[in-house]
């Protein structure tokens, strides 16, 4: 016999149940599970980071996995300095200090970066920066 659809399962009615010690242990999974997720988000944004990647590539990323917006904000929350940084390691891991040659070897540079997820701005902030030698 199946069981009928109209009816809560024994779990849920022990759960409804205020003060129950099943709903404590299911609370306690479930917030132990949410840690357990914010922290993977926190270790991949953080893995992508290392690897040189960008904020729009790591937030699509997170985005096609499922990840929350909010979530995926507050893990990307830094300042144009910040990911200015980033972006001139990931560049000079790449192609060295030296600035490019000329403009075919600058937009070159700057179609790496944005396959990176870096956005526009900071790349024609840094190749500008490059660019004059500062």
């Amino acid at each position: 016999m199946a069981p009928r659809r109209d009816s809560p399962s024994p779990a849920a009615r022990l759960r409804a149940r205020p003060g129950a010690p099943l709903a404590r242990v299911l609370d306690a999974l479930e917030h132990a599970e949410a840690r357990a997720a914010e922290r993977r988000v926190a270790d991949y944004v953080a893995a992508r980071l290392r690897r040189g990647f960008g904020p729009l590539r790591v937030r699509a990323e997170l985005q096609a996995r499922g990840v929350p917006p909010a979530q995926v904000e507050s893990h990307l929350a830094r300042t144009d300095e910040a990911w200015l940084e980033l972006l001139r390691a990931a560049h000079d891991r790449r192609f060295g200090p030296v600035p490019p040659a000329d403009r075919r070897e600058q937009a070159r540079r700057a179609r790496f970066l944005e396959y990176r997820g870096f956005p526009p701005a900071l790349i024609a902030r840094l190749l500008a920066v490059t660019e004059d030698g500062a």
